[in-house]
């Protein structure tokens, strides 16, 4: 194969890679919440947390849940019941977190 049919190949994989849908690329806000062991407090519905002191997750702003995920992980939100989950975020990277922000926000309060 010349450079020149080898370049235009190379291109146009190029252009079909950019679009797959994002989804399939970007982490599984659903299973990275059962994965991430989320539903151990907040339930498996992310609105029946075991104690009544924890928050529903269900239809939460995306933009705030992601906001308290980044700041319980670098202990900016150091208060109360933060340090349960101080010891999960760890283990969320930041695209882990955007996902479960959006997965969480598009449930059913």
């Amino acid at each position: 194969m010349n450079k020149t049919k080898l370049s235009a190949l190379f291109a146009v994989s190029a252009c079909l890679l950019l679009t797959l849908p994002v989804k399939a690329i970007a982490a599984d806000g659903a299973e990275l919440y059962k994965t991430k062991t989320c539903t151990a407090c907040h339930g498996k519905d992310a609105k029946t947390p075991i104690m009544p002191s924890y928050p529903k997750l269900a239809g939460q702003n995306a933009a705030y849940a992601l906001q308290q995920m980044q700041d319980i992980k670098s202990g900016a939100r150091a208060n109360g019941l933060s340090a349960g989950m101080k010891g999960v975020m760890h283990l969320v990277s930041e695209d882990e977190m955007k996902a479960l922000a959006d997965y969480i926000s598009s449930l059913q309060p």
